[in-house]
């Protein structure tokens, strides 16, 4: 398997560094690229159009609450993007409303309570390389 491709969209370094020591665990290959907020995520979202041949990430992983624009914002744009309708993205709050977490599952994204505790962060990296393995072709 190539390296799984991830992008994680999290104003919170604290959050990100757990992620990324939980994916190094795995001793799986991975490529983790990171978008501070909202704002630099929609320009990510609207540079795909003309990126068509770049690798795609096989998973997004999205903070419902960013900076700038939100989760939903966010969510929006990469459903409206051709390039990116076929990628997996996971959406993670401590606190979302029952109508935002609709509007999530709406939208075709799942919808994760952010990890708490190391144990979680585990199982959401485990969760996340299997999400990618899962689409790659068989050799």
């Amino acid at each position: 398997m190539s390296a799984a491709k991830l992008l994680v969209i999290e104003d919170n370094p604290s959050d990100l560094y757990i992620l990324r020591h939980a994916l190094g665990e795995l001793g799986e290959e991975f490529d983790l690229e990171v978008v501070p907020d909202g704002d630099v995520a929609l320009q990510f979202v609207s540079s795909q159009r003309a990126n068509r041949h770049d690798p795609k990430p096989c998973v997004i992983v999205l903070d419902l609450h960013l900076p700038k624009h939100d989760g939903l914002e966010v969510l929006q744009a990469i459903r409206r993007e051709p390039a990116l309708t076929h990628v997996h993205v996971v959406v993670l709050s401590t606190a979302a409303s029952p109508q935002e977490e609709g509007e999530i599952r709406k939208m075709g994204a799942a919808y994760r309570r952010k990890p708490t505790a190391l144990s979680e962060y585990a199982d959401l990296a485990a969760d996340l390389i299997a999400i990618c393995k899962d689409l790659q072709p068989a050799a």
